[in-house]
């Protein structure tokens, strides 16, 4: 459940994360296993840490599931079978995809169909190209290899997530600036946002440095960003290791304690929208 050398503080286990939660004031969290592709180096917590985990805590915890696209190594792979064990073990999604090729390979479109007949969602690493020492599913600027798939997988629900999908929250932005954290005012809203706003299909991960960088590089486009696309956009954490910070839920509580985002926004970031994904209640 967390990435293993990439940080000097050890990897999260279930514990620990329970105990960041109630710090932070949550009840429930979705939990990605990682470790699924040759390019997560050094990580723990497959599927099977997941489901235990779930199985142990099931009011705390809302488990996903991981599949490499590249098994079978075929564009016709059938993948309905695993996702359905899958499914009822407990899995309300897929993710966090990180295979380092074309967004709309073929072998990706068809574990993107299979996703969408099981209801199951697809979270994504987005990666600025497909290159050694990279990870997470690649496309250009503009992101049109997402588009694509957005177009021809309807029933499939994407949530982006990572640096190359959020940088592009502005207008302003290019090859130099779009797999990192930009730290430029928002000239205008960008790709990202004109993605979320046209295709139903796409939802936004507010988690970890890109997700944060993002809307608080520029605060007033932030907070515009947030009543914008409340109806998109799901709140995470990314926590990995331990004693990690996760400035993200102080900052949105702020937000809305201070009247810059209104109680309704709030509930749907908070609650409401990733209930209403995955199928969950309380």
């Amino acid at each position: 459940m967390g990435r293993w050398g990439l940080h000097e503080e050890p990897a999260v286990d279930e514990h620990e994360l329970l105990r960041q939660m109630d710090k932070l004031g949550i009840e429930k969290a979705v939990v990605l296993p990682l470790g699924m592709t040759p390019e997560s180096l050094f990580v723990g917590g497959g599927n099977e840490a997941v489901l235990a985990a779930y199985q142990r805590y099931p009011g705390r915890f809302i488990p996903f599931c991981n599949i490499d696209p590249r098994s079978g190594n075929s564009p016709e792979a059938d993948f309905s079978w695993i996702l359905g064990q899958f499914k009822a073990a407990g899995c309300k999604g897929l993710g966090e995809l990180t295979a380092n090729i074309p967004f709309d390979d073929p072998l990706c479109l068809n574990l993107y169909r299979h996703c969408g007949a099981a209801g199951l969602p697809v979270i994504f690493h987005l990666a600025v190209a497909a290159a050694y020492g990279l990870y997470g599913v690649a496309d250009e600027m503009g992101m049109p290899r997402l588009e694509r798939a957005l177009k021809e997988c309807p029933s499939t629900s994407f949530i982006g997530h990572a640096m190359a999908f959020w940088a592009e929250i502005a207008s302003n932005v290019n090859e130099d600036t779009r797999g990192g954290y930009p730290t430029d005012p928002v000239k205008g809203p960008g790709r990202t946002v004109e993605l979320l706003k046209t295709y139903p299909n796409l939802y936004a991960d507010l988690s970890a440095g890109s997700g944060f960088n993002a809307i608080t590089r520029d605060p007033d486009f932030g907070y515009w960003f947030f009543e914008e696309c409340q109806d998109k956009l799901l709140l995470g954490t990314d926590i990995c290791h331990v004693n990690q910070d996760v400035p993200i839920v102080p900052y949105v509580n702020a937000a809305l304690a201070d009247g810059r985002i209104s109680e309704a926004c709030y509930r749907k970031i908070t609650h409401d929208n990733a209930a209403k994904l995955l199928g969950v209640g309380g």
